[in-house]
Parts: structure tokens; sequence; C-alpha cells
């Protein structure tokens, strides 16, 4: 047999077959966490080109891990997860927690992007937890040579929060100016807030309960928790 045939008798060599192709696994956890449309999962998966995205999703459709249904004419079609993607939810996100343990943190930090952070942020709010019940927190994200980013994430009772580009032109209660990469690191474990903000790497200017509770409101990375493992 030539040493060139890929094993697919393996039952592990067909799973990364299976979620191999790039993006796969990211498109199946944006789907788990609620997206359903095609410019939601965009929103979720920043780096991939809708041209890209598109073929993904025939291909996830094609081998039995997700469904393409539509709501009725004229309207956008959603995607749902099968049973049979359901069931690797818990692997993929076992396969996250072992990364994060154990991949080097400077390594971690290194690619960031400020979109994919934002869009898993605004789904952290934890509306119970604000002082105030509607509100706008302005994001100013700093990471040099890159030009500064600003995102606005809008809160407003019984709604998810959404997330603006673009100054959406309402009164700012709270202003978060940050580096990239300390938000990056505090959200996801690798330091705190509570650091970043006393080495100046995170300023909160505005509202002073929502400064102060920041913590609370703020709901870290499912992966924060998890203990890094010492090299």
């Amino acid at each position: 047999m030539s040493k060139n045939i890929y094993p697919r008798f393996c039952p592990i060599a067909m799973a990364s077959d299976l979620l191999g192709p790039r993006w796969t696994m990211l498109i199946l956890c944006e789907m788990w966490n609620g997206s359903s449309r095609f410019n939601e999962i965009s929103r979720g998966v920043p780096g991939m080109s809708p041209g890209l995205l598109s073929k993904r999703l025939k291909e996830m459709e094609a081998n039995g891990l997700i469904e393409r249904r539509s709501t009725g004419a004229g309207a956008h079609s959603e995607y749902v997860t099968t049973e049979r993607a359901d069931e690797l939810e818990p692997i993929v996100v076992s396969l996250g927690e072992w990364a994060h343990r154990n991949i080097d943190t400077n390594l971690s930090l290194q690619c960031l992007d400020a979109r994919m952070l934002m869009w898993n942020i605004r789904r952290k709010v934890n509306r119970s937890a604000l002082p105030i019940h509607k509100c706008v927190i302005q994001f100013t994200l700093n990471d040099p040579p890159n030009d500064q980013a600003n995102y606005w994430p809008v809160v407003k009772p019984g709604m998810e929060t959404d997330l603006c580009y673009l100054d959406p032109g309402h009164n700012v209660d709270l202003f978060v100016i940050s580096d990239l990469r300390a938000l990056t690191s505090a959200w996801m474990g690798h330091s705190s807030f509570e650091r970043e903000l006393e080495e100046e790497r995170i300023s909160l200017i505005g509202h002073s309960g929502m400064a102060q509770t920041l913590t609370k409101w703020l709901i870290k990375s499912k992966f924060a928790d998890q203990k890094l493992r010492v090299a």
C-alpha cells in the first residue's frame, strides 16, 4: 500500500477528515452559541470570507453536520446543527480547554482579532448585573501598528445585546479604553481585569456604577477558569 494513502478506516482519521477543513469547528461553535443566519455566523468568524463560509456551510450540510431550513417565502434561510454535530459539542469544548491549559500564553495572544473578541464579549454581557438596564458602552481598542478601533455594545431590556461597528449616535454611558492584547488577556483569563486596570492597560471612564461592577456584568470566556499548565 502506498505510504501516501490516508488511513481512512481509522475513526480518528475519519473524524479529522470531517472536521479538519479550516473554520469548520469555529462555525460549529458559533452555531452552538446561537447564531443561525448567514450574516450572524459570518460576524462570529470575521476572518472568513463570505465565499468560503458559503462553501463550508454546503460541505457541512453534505456531511450531515448542519441543516438548512427556509422560514418562508422571501425570508432568510437558517442553519441549525444536527444531532450528529451536537454530539461533538462537549468534545470540541474539551479540545478548547486542553488548548487553553497547554498552549503558551504568549503564543495564544499573538494573532488577535478585535471583531471576533467583541462579538463574543457582547454575548457575555450579564444584563441583570448592570446597575442600569439600558446603556451604551464604547470599547476603544488600540493595537499598534494597526488603526484604533471602536465598538459599541448596545444593551436594552428584554433584547439580546447588539454590537455596532459604527457609532449608533446614542449617549455613551461607559468608555472602555484598552490595548487589544490587555482586553483579550483579561477576558480569556490569562490575566485579570483587576491587574490590567491597575497597570492602566485598561481604563474606564463614565458611569461609576458600571465601572465598579465591570467584573460582575462582563462575564469572562468559558475557558478563563481553566488552570494554565506550567511548563
